[in-house]
């Protein structure tokens, strides 16, 4: 039996630390829990998420329609209802306004790869939507193209929105993305990016896998894919407007140098007597001509 009280206070205690973090400005952000298989829990709209009380968390049903709670949802809750449909797996939904992350999906540049090692290890390739108005159906259906191959969006020119099997897993891809992007933008202040190499990048790709999560670059259609080149999701950058600009696109992986060409067998010592003895045919009939 889920404590839905309990589930209430972690909403609130995520909602405290997104708003410390800074990342939801005011009354920004929303924060989702599903607590049945059409019930869930959903932040209040025009209500700071650093000052939520568990009497403030309203529930609503699969389709968005608020049944329980004094306050009204938040108009995002259909974001948050597509991406549970899409992934049974997930129980809770975090979106935010995470400044370094939101520059990247404003800037509507790729978020690059094979750079810092737990950023390939926990997240992977990051996707950035196009952009629709948010609150209504179509920009919740934004992330369907992605959904079943990440837990952290970009939503563009808007914030992050990111999933996972409870609240505060949900929470922390947000908060490893921007590190992330903050990180990057300090070393491109400084004056260089540098990636890791094919080999160095595979071995991160090794420990995921050993470890238990999951990534699209592990499976058998992208077995082939250029792991540090956003392979994964760079056929939608141009229906989003996403374009390499500020970062430059990492160095060609290397190709798997070439098999060495088979060198002929050594004859036996039988045909190397008759090679000769041709050979040498050959040579006195040269003679005896001249």
């Amino acid at each position: 039996m889920m404590n839905i009280h309990r589930m209430k206070q972690e909403i609130c205690e995520i909602g405290d630390r997104i708003y410390k973090k800074g990342f939801a400005a005011a009354n920004d952000g929303n924060i989702t829990y599903r607590v049945s298989e059409n019930e869930v829990l959903c932040t209040p709209t025009m209500h700071s998420k650093g000052f939520l009380k568990p009497d403030d968390i309203c529930l609503i049903d699969m389709q968005g329609n608020q049944i329980a709670g004094n306050k009204k949802r938040s108009s995002e809750a259909l974001l948050h209802i597509e991406i549970m449909k899409a992934r049974p797996d997930v129980k809770s939904v975090v979106h935010c306004h995470p400044p370094h992350a939101t520059a990247f999906a404003v800037a509507r540049e790729p978020i690059p790869q094979c750079i810092l090692p737990e950023v390939e290890v926990f997240l992977g390739d990051v996707p950035i939507t196009k952009y629709e108005t948010p609150g209504g159906q179509a920009f919740a259906e934004t992330i369907l193209p992605f959904v079943q191959q990440t837990n952290v969006i970009l939503l563009a020119n808007h914030g992050t929105v990111s999933y996972g099997e409870n609240v505060e897993r949900a929470y922390w891809w947000t908060e490893i993305l921007d590190a992330y992007c903050r990180i990057l933008i300090l070393a491109k202040q400084v004056g260089n990016v540098s990636y890791l190499t094919k080999e160095k990048s595979q071995e991160l790709l090794d420990l995921k896998q050993k470890w238990g999560f999951d990534d699209p670059r592990l499976h058998k259609e992208f077995e082939n894919c250029d792991i540090c080149a956003n392979d994964i999701f760079r056929d939608s950058w141009q229906g989003a407007g996403v374009e390499r600009r500020g970062f430059p696109a990492p160095p060609p992986m290397a190709a798997a140098p070439a098999a060495p060409a088979p060198t002929a067998a050594p004859a036996a010592n039988g045909d190397q007597e008759a090679l000769v003895q041709l050979i040498t045919n050959r040579v006195l009939e040269a003679l005896q001509k001249s």
